[in-house]
């Protein structure tokens, strides 16, 4: 049978997908039942796909009652018959998300030691709890997001600063919570898998310092708006850090990371006859320089064969960052994949596919894209300028003309970045 390498791609993706589906993982990770109330949060936009497999799995086991709010991206919320959940905007935070984070904040009071909270976290989760700390508006925050998204810093940088502008990130909310014991359920979108930086940690201890905020923003020349600046340089009311006894009895569960998901999709690749490579779930950096660098290895393999012997495909998984400075939609996946097409130009034998796991690339509601060897070609028959639309940062636009885009719609999980060079 003929291999279709669009489908290879897709369905390698699909895996990876799937390897992080809430439903499945969840009732692995039951926390055991307290005396007291269960009481479930949560963030992110895998976090209504959570909470649904959550209450479903705790209600079959017999765990009693439980009740809760969770906030999830706008298109992304699924029905629970206990736990209410609420959509809001991401990547900049709206009113409903602040309301939510508001009253999410308030549950935690008068909490006990028999009781039990069950924080659902993936990624997103930073810009959907938007409380912002003393002093600072929401307009601050939202203006800080904007900044923080088109200057290029990555995901560690922007939730340092998110954390110490809030009164919920940065292990906030679990120390409202105490006495009571709290049982954090992670999917990770982050490299290395910090749970700090998942969503800014609002469960988690945090080793961050405003210090290492303001340092981030002088790095990146933000200088603005004055509120944060302030906030920022006054340092009042830091984080709670790692050793903190309000957390000494909580847990985290990490049920689904980007390297599980890799090696989900090497698989797919394995059973077609294709020998898979993971080179990291962890790239960052600029994703032009990264598919740059990407271009090199394809090169190298169709002309050496190595660092393997085709047929081949690398894998890779992370974040990279785009640094917006055209007029274009942005998208980190899309414009990986615009400069790795324009690096190989037209290298034979290359296909690949470069897709957000959560469904949505940038802003866009497009998970990513597929390149095939004329994709160039027929970019120029259409009258594109592939390397004027990657100066212009406009992926979206260039993928969408070629009807390459990664269609998903909301994937409810969300394990980062997913790439796949597949070298025939």
């Amino acid at each position: 049978m003929t291999l279709d390498p669009r489908q290879l791609l897709n369905d390698m993706f699909s895996a990876a997908v799937s390897a992080a589906d809430p439903a499945v993982l969840i009732p692995r990770f039951l926390p055991d039942r307290p005396k007291g109330r269960t009481i479930v949060v949560g963030a992110g936009k895998g976090s209504a796909a959570m909470a649904r497999a959550f209450e479903t799995a705790w209600v079959a086991a017999g765990h009693g009652h439980l009740e809760g709010l969770v906030v999830t991206r706008y298109g992304h919320g699924v029905p629970c018959d206990h736990i209410e959940i609420v959509e809001a905007s991401h990547p900049v935070p709206d009113a409903a998300g602040r309301a939510a984070a508001a009253r999410m904040l308030t549950t935690m009071s008068g909490l006990t030691s028999d009781d039990l909270v069950v924080a659902l976290i993936s990624g997103g989760g930073s810009a959907l709890l938007a409380l912002p700390a003393e002093g600072i508006s929401f307009e601050d925050k939202q203006e800080i997001n904007r900044r923080l998204l088109k200057s290029g810093a990555d995901i560690s940088e922007m939730n340092c600063v998110r954390k110490h502008l809030s009164a919920i990130k940065g292990g906030r909310l679990a120390a409202a919570a105490a006495p009571a014991r709290v049982a954090t359920i992670l999917i990770s979108d982050v490299p290395g898998d910090d749970p700090g930086v998942i969503a800014s940690g609002p469960t988690i201890p945090d080793a961050t310092t405003f210090a290492d905020a303001r340092a981030i923003l002088a790095r990146y020349g933000i200088n603005e708006p004055d509120a944060v600046i302030r906030h920022l340089s006054f340092a009042v009311d830091e984080t709670p850090k790692p050793g903190d006894p309000r957390f000494a009895a909580n847990s985290v569960s990490m049920i689904a990371t980007p390297q599980r998901s890799l090696e989900a999709a090497a698989e797919i690749a394995r059973a077609a006859g294709i020998t898979p490579m993971i080179l990291s779930d962890c790239i960052e950096g600029e994703a032009r320089d990264v598919a740059r660098v990407m271009a090199g290895l394809a090169f190298q393999v169709v002309a050496h064969g190595q660092p393997l012997p085709r047929p081949c495909v690398l894998i890779s998984g992370g974040e990279t960052t785009v640094t917006v400075r055209g007029k274009g939609r942005g998208g980190r996946n899309v414009e990986f994949l615009l400069a790795l097409a324009v690096a190989l130009k037209g290298l034979g034998h290359v296909h690949a596919v470069a897709g957000d796991t959560d469904g949505v690339d940038g802003i866009e509601e497009i998970a990513g894209a597929f390149i095939a060897p004329d994709t160039l070609q027929r970019a120029r028959q259409r009258g594109l300028d592939p390397a004027a639309m990657l100066d212009n940062n406009d992926g979206h636009s260039f993928f969408e003309a070629l009807g390459d885009q990664l269609v998903t719609g909301p994937t409810l999980t969300n394990v980062n970045d997913f790439r796949a060079i597949l070298i025939l």
